[in-house]
């Protein structure tokens, strides 16, 4: 018996354009207009002036950023995933700025060699459909 695919993301129309840039390999967050606060996941209204729609552009991120925390996911909630397990996902705090996060996996290292503050760099993991998930390796300081 074959394992079932990974579910592939299905943009909507507020992340159709942070996939567009992740399916070139480039990672891309919203911006606000008004503060320049960077946003994700994408938002409707900036968190940080309140500014209303459309309050966003798009703009590019180095995808560099430091780990503030992981997990190691032992059960596969889904059967495209059993293959993978155990695999790690981790909080990133991306270099642009305080306080922009994102929960991506986390590859490239052993478990036990990982540490609160460890700089990654982003990569990208192709998947059908044009569609490619972002996830982190380490990298040099």
């Amino acid at each position: 018996m074959s394992t079932p695919p990974k579910p592939v993301p299905v943009p909507d129309a507020l992340s159709e354009e942070f996939w567009a840039a992740t399916a070139e390999h480039r990672l891309a967050m919203q911006q606000c207009r008004s503060c320049g606060w960077l946003a994700y996941p994408p938002r409707t209204s900036c968190v940080s002036c309140r500014a209303d729609p459309p309050a966003f552009r798009w703009s590019p991120v180095s995808g560099r950023g430091r780990v503030q925390t992981w997990t190691v996911v032992r059960t596969a909630f889904l059967p495209g995933f059993a293959a993978d397990v155990p695999y790690v996902v981790a909080d990133i705090e991306l270099e642009e700025q305080p306080r922009l996060r994102m929960a991506a996996g986390l590859r490239g290292i052993e478990r036990d060699a990982i540490e609160i503050g460890m700089p990654v760099q982003v990569a990208f993991e192709d998947m059908e459909g044009g569609v490619s998930i972002p996830y982190f390796v380490p990298r040099g300081p």
